[in-house]
């Protein structure tokens, strides 16, 4: 490799650390049950994995290679540490700014962690394929980092978008906002 090749290879690395990293770091912390030091090892992993890569090798796919990486390695990880239970979602990490409203805001906070509670009641696949989505992923690039084919995604999406339509969690707060009260 060449020096030139080696500094436009460096850069290539730094800009996805800038870009993927907090998603990432996110994204890990929900498949390491919120082990935040376990997750960063993770997401360390992936980025050294990146420094190998070339980017026509990844041929456009940077982020779906990225959280593959990153799937693969927590459950790899906790396959090694003899932890074999469901993968959990950590609550995700709060952003600061500007609140306009401290009971709205404290609100919004137990919405997201009722909400997390029923996606963690999800089975593993669905959790994934949603947490996956969450993020903003496509179906297909969601089949891509799970290594399934894409209408396998979208079936597994909508069985678990279901029974999160049906959690008692979600149900009760349907209701509570259409006026009902919690029941």
């Amino acid at each position: 490799m060449s020096e030139n090749q080696g500094i436009a290879q460096r850069e290539w690395v730094l800009t996805a650390l800038d870009e993927f990293e907090g998603r990432l770091l996110r994204y890990s912390q929900r498949l390491t049950n919120g082990d935040s030091d376990l997750a960063r090892d993770v997401v360390q992993h992936a980025f050294l994995r990146l420094c190998d890569q070339r980017p026509e090798e990844l041929n456009g796919r940077l982020a779906a290679w990225l959280f593959a990486v990153c799937r693969n390695r927590a459950i790899d990880m906790k396959r090694k540490d003899s932890r074999i239970e469901p993968l959990s979602s950590a609550c995700g990490s709060e952003t600061h700014g500007r609140e306009s409203d401290p009971a709205e805001s404290a609100e919004n906070r137990d919405a997201g962690q009722q909400i997390r509670k029923a996606i963690d009641s999800l089975p593993e696949k669905q959790r994934d394929v949603v947490n996956l989505w969450a993020d903003g992923f496509t179906y297909r690039e969601i089949s891509q980092i799970t290594e399934h084919t894409e209408s396998y995604v979208r079936v597994i999406a909508h069985r678990a978008f279901q029974a999160l339509r049906q959690h008692p969690l979600v149900t009760r707060m349907v209701r509570a906002e259409a006026g009902q009260g919690w029941q």
